[in-house]
Parts: structure tokens; C-alpha cells; sequence
């Protein structure tokens, strides 16, 4: 059995941040819908892949707490916003959640640390690394939106020429998603 209780702080702002995650991914998968109906194929393939990569965060981060034999629960979500305005403000709207993001993770991260959870804190650390990179994105999009001054095109083009191929695992990647059997088919 793990060192951790059922009450430590840091597993059970994991198990929100679940929440969080399942919560983010179902978001993306609404503005990525808002971008398809609009005829946006690239702006919908981004916002498709941040559904599904907030899936799989959430199942990495239940498959640490099922590997430190922790309770994991899984409720619902909170709403999701399923209309927006325009494209603009669509990519506000994710640049937000990226933003909320980061401070969950700096606070999953900062809890782990006084926990003295070195386990905690390593894990979350791969997490909070690939965050600067998808916040960045998302503050890219925005100021990408912004200029093309209703030219969606533009974003278009931006999304093919800018937006990187999904690359394999890095080195360091929490290793286990409950129900995939290798790393390398996730």
C-alpha cells in the first residue's frame, strides 16, 4: 500500500482536477463542433485534439492514482458552453481553460511539494512542462483570430502551416492509461 492516506490533499485535488480535465476535454470537443459547423476544418482538427488530449491526461492522471492504489471515482462533469459569437470568441473561451489549467497544475504541483509527495510532485511535473507549450498555443491562436481581422482563411492557413504532427510519446511521459496495454499505443 502506498505512504499516502485516502485524505491526502494532493490525491484528492487529483481526483478534482480529473474533473477538470474530463470537464476541459468535452470543451474542446464543443468548440471543435462550433468550428466544424463553420466550415473551419482546421481550427475543428485543433480543438478535436485537445479534446482527446485532455482525455488522455485524465486517464493518465486516474492510472497514477490506481498505481499508488489510491481511490480514483469518476463523477460527472461540470457544464460545458456549446455556442459562441464568433471564432474569436470561441478561441478566447480556450485560451481561458488553458489558463485555468496552468494554475490547477502549479497548485497540484505546490500541494504534492508540502506533502512532501516527491511522487506527486514528479509526476505533476511532466504535466506542468507540456503546459507552457498548449497555453502558449492557445494565447497564439487568440492573437492569430485577433489579426486576421475576420479572415478566417488566414487561420486556416495558420492552423496547416504552424500547428506541429502529432508526435510520438516523449521520454518521461507518465507510462500507464488504464485499459491500454503499452505506451505505445496511446
Amino acid at each position: 500500500m502506498s505512504g499516502l492516506s485516502v485524505e491526502h490533499p494532493f490525491a484528492g485535488l487529483l481526483r478534482d482536477h480529473i474533473r477538470f480535465e474530463l470537464t476541459t476535454s468535452q470543451q474542446y470537443l464543443a468548440v471543435a463542433v462550433y468550428f466544424d459547423a463553420a466550415k473551419l476544418p482546421r481550427s475543428a482538427a485543433y480543438a478535436y485534439r485537445r479534446s482527446e488530449d485532455n482525455r488522455t491526461d485524465a486517464l493518465r492522471m486516474i492510472g497514477y492514482l490506481l498505481d499508488r492504489e489510491l481511490p480514483v471515482g469518476v463523477t460527472g462533469i461540470d457544464p460545458i458552453r456549446s455556442e459562441f459569437g464568433s471564432s474569436q470568441d470561441a478561441a478566447t473561451h480556450i485560451c481561458a481553460l488553458e489558463s485555468e489549467r496552468s494554475a490547477r497544475l502549479t497548485d497540484l504541483a505546490q500541494q504534492a511539494r508540502r506533502a512532501n509527495d516527491y511522487l506527486g510532485e514528479q509526476f505533476t511535473g511532466w504535466f506542468l512542462e507540456k503546459q507552457i507549450e498548449e497555453a502558449a498555443r492557445a494565447n497564439t491562436l487568440v492573437t492569430v483570430v485577433e489579426r486576421a481581422g475576420g479572415n478566417l482563411f488566414d487561420v486556416e492557413e495558420f492552423l496547416v502551416r504552424e500547428q506541429p504532427a502529432r508526435p510520438s510519446l516523449p521520454i518521461g511521459v507518465p507510462p500507464r492509461i488504464p485499459g491500454i496495454v503499452s505506451r505505445s499505443s496511446s
